[in-house]
């Protein structure tokens, strides 16, 4: 098992006016002049889908991104390999945590993009 643990500058000390849970593989986050996703672009042979959110991502609107961080969890899975990705973010009011469950044969990526795409 190895773990992994780096910051992400994008949403750390923005105040979001919305944040979406879209489905299980798109978290939207929207200002008013920013939107990012975090996402996964797939691909035949894996699968990458959000797996559970912890806490209220309610408590992560109106108020800035105190905390923003990214910790990778390796596995095994029926595919093969599978990689968990947290996401744990957090405000005055709140965290959340975000896990994400990528599993492939290897061949494949799973790792979860987070991205502005105002």
């Amino acid at each position: 098992m190895s773990y992994n643990y780096e910051t992400i500058p994008l949403l750390l000390g923005q105040t979001f006016k919305k944040i979406e849970n879209c489905d299980d593989r798109l978290i939207s986050f929207k200002n008013n002049t920013k939107e990012i996703h975090m996402y996964h672009s797939q691909n035949c042979c894996e699968s990458v889908t959000v797996e559970d959110i912890t806490g209220d991502l309610e408590d992560l609107v109106g108020s800035p991104i105190l905390r923003a961080e990214e910790r990778n969890e390796d596995g095994k899975s029926s595919y093969g390999l599978a990689l968990y990705t947290f996401y744990e973010l957090a405000t005055i009011k709140g965290s959340v945590t975000i896990r994400w469950l990528g599993e492939s044969n290897g061949y494949y990526g799973v790792s979860v993009s987070v991205r502005d795409v105002s």
